[in-house]
């Protein structure tokens, strides 16, 4: 393989990222049936497939006369990459890009074999076929133009992974305050509920307190509402009308109730 200057190593890159968007996107939208696009960018780049593309062709190199040895470091090279890049964005904008997890033999959804076994085979197909012509196409611009034009598109593309990557780490810390929102409202609803069970159970303790204090009150002062309805029959109270009304009825319950037991005793 030729050697190559650093700004036809960057066209290498833009390019390849370029083909990666088309590639995924004609792909996704085919599958969603709508139109889809993909990346993380504004720009119809995706620089993963071409920071794969560089390393393919770099790691391929020494093993040009051999397809094994290709295939073997394409999917060595390309499945470190795409593992450290899936874990790296994660950690970095708490949101997975692509996930394997579904996939079998998967590395914490990061990898599969699957996709390795894929890269492998794309190593052959590119450093054998994809890339001589673009090698050759990319080689023969003269220098002045080639630079000015690697030199702009550079310009915009770090604009735009500036743009896009404020927005994404923007994103991650929403992420990140909603969750501890959500948690925290979880906390405050199991918190009431426990309130609510303890002030229930207090409740209740409460309200048995004061039904044996009131019929306590009630059977102490049962004689003398006898007796003073006896001697006045349509006593009444305007303040505590509820409460003297409870009373007499208590009353006449226990009188019914001590009639009812005398006269089972009469007939036992």
């Amino acid at each position: 393989m030729d050697l190559y200057t650093w700004y036809q190593w960057l066209a290498f890159f833009y390019c390849y990222s370029f083909l990666g968007w088309i590639f995924e996107s004609f792909y996704v939208s085919a599958r969603e049936r709508h139109p889809v696009n993909r990346g993380f960018l504004r720009l119809p780049l995706l620089p993963l497939y071409g920071s794969g593309a560089l390393m393919m062709l770099i790691v391929s190199r020494p093993f040009q006369d051999s397809l094994f040895l290709t295939w073997l470091s394409g999917f060595a090279g390309a499945t470190l990459l795409e593992y450290v890049v899936g874990w790296a964005m994660e950690q970095l904008f708490k949101i997975r890009y692509w996930d394997y997890s579904r996939q079998k033999f998967n590395l914490h959804g990061y990898i599969c074999l699957s996709s390795s076994i894929a890269w492998g085979f794309l190593t052959i197909f590119m450093t054998h076929v994809i890339h001589r012509p673009i090698a050759k196409i990319i080689c023969g611009i003269p220098v002045l133009p080639e630079l000015c034009l690697v030199s702009a598109v550079t310009v915009v593309f770090l604009w735009d992974t500036s743009v896009c990557m404020r927005a994404a780490l923007d994103l991650g810390r929403s992420l990140e305050a909603a969750n501890r929102i959500r948690q925290e409202l979880e906390n405050i609803r199991v918190q009431t509920a426990l309130l609510k069970m303890d002030a229930e159970d207090r409740i209740s303790e409460k309200r048995a307190e004061l039904e044996a204090a009131l019929s306590a009150l009630r059977s102490r002062r049962a004689e003398f509402l006898q007796y003073a309805l006896q001697a006045n029959p349509s006593m009444i109270s305007r303040k505590y009308a509820e409460e003297l009304k409870e009373m007499i009825k208590s009353l006449d319950e226990n009188r019914k109730s001590r009639t009812a037991g005398r006269k089972q005793g009469g007939v036992q």
